[in-house]
């Protein structure tokens, strides 16, 4: 008994914290999300009335939520496989034992992660630029015409692919860098006398090994690519055409650009629940293909 009241004594503060800035501000999102908080209620609470799910049904009435939401889809679809090759990549890279200043390396492929985004925008705005960008210099070497990158709606969100991978790619590779030294040296020493060549230790002791480490990281990166912001933020402002319009940042020109706080609550929720759906649907196709 002793012994309970020591450890919730110990987990007590952070349980203070966690319900203070995290459950209660969730459930006044949740409460906001079923009135028409707006500027006037902000004002005064007088203002605000109780309109159910009418703030749900305006937002799946707009068209520009659709327009959103197919650009955030789009942009998962493109950055997610992108982003864990270029993770497992680098961790298989760091992990091999023919790697020398493996800390440096890491420092220097992990810095990214923690840079802060308006800079590294800036700098990606240079590269991207279609007369004087370095991208744009190289494909011209190659024959290939200049791209503009930032203006054109077929290549816009692409471009913010690349940014955000190169951004975040980082953080992945330090999972799947522990995955890959949590994996017993013994199973790979029976492939090798057993005659298994590089490529098939990968698929069949690697790859295997790896298993709930790539499902973890894939989840993490579904996560937060579905809550894409900062990049068209920094970067184009959701346009051009609003082709780069997340539904992150639709939740945000709703609610600090035209003030409908509760409909940018709506907002918040519906994502919440396409994520929940989305990574539900992920770990029932995990686990019918291990029951397979």
């Amino acid at each position: 008994m002793n012994s309970e009241r020591a450890a919730w004594t110990f987990v007590a503060p952070a349980l203070v914290v966690l319900g203070v800035f995290l459950a209660l501000p969730v459930c006044a999102a949740l409460l906001l999300s079923f009135t028409d908080f707006d500027i006037y209620a902000l004002a005064s609470l007088d203002n605000l009335r109780f309109v159910g799910l009418a703030n749900y049904v305006d937002v799946l009435r707009a068209p520009l939520f659709w327009k959103a939401l197919a650009n955030t889809v789009w942009f998962v679809v493109l950055a997610l496989p992108l982003s864990l090759l270029t993770s497992l990549g680098a961790a298989l890279l760091l992990n091999s034992p023919l790697a020398r200043f493996k800390g440096l390396h890491r420092t220097a492929l992990f810095a990214p992660v923690v840079t802060t985004v308006v800079a590294v925008a800036i700098v990606w705005r240079y590269l991207f630029h279609t007369r004087y960008g370095l991208i744009n210099d190289v494909l011209g070497h190659l024959g290939i015409g200049p791209v503009d990158w930032l203006g054109d709606p077929h290549w816009a969100m692409p471009a913010l692919v690349l940014f955000a991978v190169w951004k975040n790619f980082g953080y992945n590779m330090i999972i799947l860098l522990a995955g890959l030294q949590a994996i017993p040296q013994d199973l790979y020493e029976a492939a090798r006398i057993d005659g298994a060549s590089a490529w098939r230790r990968f698929w069949h002791v690697t790859l295997p090994g790896l298993r709930p480490v790539l499902l973890l990281v894939a989840i993490i990166t579904i996560a937060g690519y579905f809550q894409l912001f900062a990049e068209p933020y920094v970067m184009t402002r959701g346009e051009p055409e609003q082709s780069t319009v997340s539904v992150l940042y639709f939740m945000y020109e709703e609610g600090f650009k035209w003030w409908n706080l509760g409909r940018a609550c709506a907002v918040a929720f519906l994502l919440f629940a396409l994520i929940l759906v989305v990574t539900r649907m992920l770990l029932r196709f995990v686990r019918t293909k291990e029951g397979a």
